[in-house]
């Protein structure tokens, strides 16, 4: 019989991604049995009394409380999950790290570049394990096209074409939330949408070295919202008084990796038409291939001159097995979060980095900020060089292009 450690886990801010957490920690163990922890639901922070409520009643937690601070101070909490809004994020996880505590934070991990390196380089000097909500790395086809890529199957990579595009603040009556607030969200779509489609770029060719870039928002003023509206899709009233969005609903950038290839990278969250259309299309001198997040089992691969070929995900890609016996039975989001919860788990009872970490993520915010000087300047921006001084992390993130 395995021995398995039990790691308390305590969570901060019990919103849908709390949520999701919560349940992936449980999912790591039915789908990693080899892994021998086990994780304990101890604490949940949230200042809404209804949250709490959810927190114990609903998710298990053993307890809950309104400061997060008690959450840290707990002696039976191993591990922390930080699902607040960005605003909060630079706090919360210097707190963790002060605290000595393992986190797993959502993206983007600060509001700009230098919340997000306060953060990677206080979890670096303290030896902290961390992980970042890249989930859609974790996708089968996704790590199946990484290792195309990697194995030199596509032959030299030429260019690359990330499109991120969303319908989520489409509507002109969104409500202006914290998301919409430069003091509170930092950048817009580049930060929410775009720093994931950054990291799949560098995740599966390489990494981004310069970028020039523009930005547009295209919903200029927004209803402020009624009392305790939060989330992407609170909706305000015609008759509600206006406010200014301060951040950008679109990004379109143009990239050179580290070993010679170009990219094309978008997003938008004001796209009337796509809900989720997530987008990695890499082409080399032998081959490409192509993945649309809305088909997310499914990867198109073109080995010669007769066009695409749709591939179903099956088990020896990825994580598939872990989750389905064959191909045509398909993984969905949560189980990507459960793959995530996963190596956070591992990483932290091994104490070396197996998932996306706060070096990552600070790799990701150095391309937003590049992105948005290219926008207020015009010129070409060099992406700041994370890596000098941390090395790459077990994730392979910062290797070169392949040739």
């Amino acid at each position: 019989m395995t021995h398995r450690k039990t790691i308390g886990v305590g969570l901060i801010s019990v919103g849908w991604m709390g949520r999701l957490h919560s349940r992936a920690y449980l999912a790591a163990a039915q789908h990693y049995p080899e892994i021998p922890v086990r994780a304990a639901l101890v604490v949940a922070a949230d200042p809404d009394e209804k949250s709490r409520e959810y927190a114990t009643d609903v998710l298990g937690y053993r307890e809950s409380v309104s400061d997060y601070r008690a959450v840290l101070a707990h002696p039976d909490v191993d591990v922390v999950s930080i699902c607040s809004p960005n605003f909060l994020h630079e706090e919360m996880a210097l707190a963790a790290i002060a605290a000595g505590k393992p986190f797993w934070i959502e993206k983007p991990m600060g509001r700009g570049v230098l919340e997000s390196r306060h953060i990677a380089e206080a979890a670096s000097a303290a030896q902290v394990v961390s992980s970042v909500g890249f989930n859609y790395r974790n996708a089968p086809a996704v790590e199946h096209a990484r290792r195309l890529v990697r194995d030199g199957a596509l032959g030299t990579i030429t260019n690359v074409r990330v499109a991120f595009m969303a319908d989520y603040s489409a509507d002109p009556l969104g409500a202006l939330t914290w998301r919409f607030k430069r003091d509170l969200a930092g950048s817009g779509v580049l930060g929410d949408l775009l720093s994931h489609g950054a990291d799949l770029a560098q995740y599966v060719v390489g990494r981004i070295v310069s970028v020039t870039a523009m930005t547009e928002t295209f919903i200029p003023q927004r209803p402020l919202p009624a009392s305790g509206a939060v989330s992407h899709f609170s909706r305000g009233t015609e008759d509600a008084p206006m406010g200014s969005v301060e951040n950008e609903d679109y990004a379109a950038l143009l990239a050179r990796f580290a070993g010679g290839g170009v990219a094309v990278l978008e997003s938008s969250r004001v796209s009337v038409g796509p809900r989720a259309q997530y987008v990695l299309e890499v082409y080399g001198t032998k081959g490409s291939l192509r993945w649309d997040f809305q088909r997310m089992n499914e990867l198109e691969i073109a080995d010669d001159l007769s066009g695409f070929r749709t591939v179903l995900m099956g088990p020896g890609m990825g994580d598939f097995a872990r989750f389905q016996p064959g191909a045509g039975t398909g993984m969905g989001f949560d189980d990507l979060k459960t793959v995530e919860a996963s190596l956070f788990l591992r990483s932290v009872l091994e104490n070396r980095q197996y998932s996306a970490s706060a070096t990552d993520a600070w790799a990701a915010a150095e391309i937003v900020h590049a992105a948005q000087t290219s926008a207020e300047t015009g010129a070409w921006v060099a992406v700041g060089e994370t890596m000098t001084q941390h090395g790459p992390s077990q994730s392979g993130l910062t290797d070169d292009v392949v040739s």
